[in-house]
């Protein structure tokens, strides 16, 4: 079932091969991530999960398709579309309920320890400059 392609310092696959039906998308695991935890959730419509909460972990919600609503523990409620993101501190309680016609793909981002700031860097014999171009034509 597990399509991933696998290089030196790579892998690649589509959440759509890492499992079938509801449930989680282990990304980490098939993806050999190593720094963050990251998982995919297919959530169907009409589900919610529990509140819960982490001890050390922030994490980062991604809508992929579909609608959902993120609920805290104070009460507040808000609804992410394709594309919507929440960032939730480790205490922070949360809930998550599909509110659409359909399934929502969420990607859930999780870590600790800070940030590293900006370290990318151009391999040696490139080209100083903003590393972008138009590639069409």
């Amino acid at each position: 079932m597990t399509n991933v392609t696998q290089g030196e310092g790579y892998a690649v696959a589509n959440v759509d091969d890492l499992g079938e039906g509801p449930g989680f998308r282990k990304v980490r695991r098939e993806l050999g991530v190593e720094e963050f935890g990251v998982n995919a959730i297919v959530m169907p419509s009409g589900i919610e999960t529990d509140f819960h909460f982490h001890d050390e972990q922030e994490e980062l919600y991604f809508v992929h398709s579909g609608e959902l609503e993120i609920e805290f523990g104070d009460g507040t409620v808000h609804r992410l579309g394709p594309g919507g993101m929440a960032r939730v501190a480790a205490p922070t309680h949360r809930r998550i309920r599909n509110v659409g016609d359909g399934d929502v793909v969420y990607v859930i981002v999780g870590a600790k320890g800070g940030y590293v700031g900006r370290d990318g860097r151009k391999p040696d014999g490139l080209e100083p400059g903003p590393g972008v171009r138009r590639i069409d034509g």
